[in-house]
Order: structure tokens, then sequence, then C-alpha cells
């Protein structure tokens, strides 16, 4: 049996995904913890936020945040006009995010869901990031 559209949506999480998993992980093999989750007092709620380092990661799937990946340059199938405008407007408001992070102080690192792929340079970027 085909699964509609909005059990599809329905099943997609914004928190604990395993983007997110994946790279806390990374984060506390390479020794640095005391991150927090998700602070809905920053701009944008950022996956992991460093309060006292004031640096936040936040990762972002590859096609709903438009990135210029294979994953992400792919054009939905079905209902082109929503999820294009859709993906249109989650771009311009990351940038506003970030803007409003670094406007505050912030250093703030994009993961792409298509780096994970690559876990030792992905490694590199986040203790480069952190240090």
């Amino acid at each position: 049996m085909a699964i509609s559209r909005s059990e599809n949506m329905r099943r997609i999480r914004g928190k604990d995904t395993k983007p997110e998993i994946i790279v806390r992980n990374i984060l506390r093999s390479l020794g640095y913890p005391g991150y927090r989750l998700h602070r809905r007092d920053l701009p944008g709620t950022p996956d992991i936020a460093y309060i006292g380092r004031h640096k936040a990661i936040i990762i972002n799937g590859c096609f709903w945040h438009g990135h210029d990946c294979k994953k992400g340059a792919r054009k939905p199938k079905s209902n082109q006009d929503y999820w294009l405008s859709k993906i249109s407007r989650n771009k311009e408001r990351d940038g506003t995010n970030q803007t409003a992070l670094s406007n505050l102080g912030w250093k703030t690192l994009v993961v792409w869901e298509c780096e994970l792929k690559e876990q030792e340079q992905l490694s590199t970027r986040l203790r480069e990031f952190l240090a």
C-alpha cells in the first residue's frame, strides 16, 4: 500500500533527526560535550549551541533547504509551485536567522546532510569551528 503525501510528511521529524545525532556523536568523540539543543531563545533555534563560546551549529537537510548538491538541486515531482516556494522561503529564513545570530555576536556553522558521508572531513570542519 502506498503512503499518502500527508502521512509521509507527518513522519518527518524536526528534532533528534539521524543527521543531528551523527553530528552530536562526532562532537562528543572530538571532546566537545556541553552543548545545548534547540535553544528557542536564539534566532532560528539552532540545532546545537555552545553558549559560552557563542557558536551555533545548524544541521540542514539538502532538499528542504535548497543546497546546491545533487539531492538539494532535485526538483519535486508533484505540486512544484508549492514546494519550490517553500524551499525558497526556507532559504530566505535561514539567511535571516544567521544574520540575526551574527548581530548577537554568534558564529554559525551550517552542516549539510550530504556532508555526513565524509565524516573525517566533517570532523575537521567541526574541530576548526570550535577551536
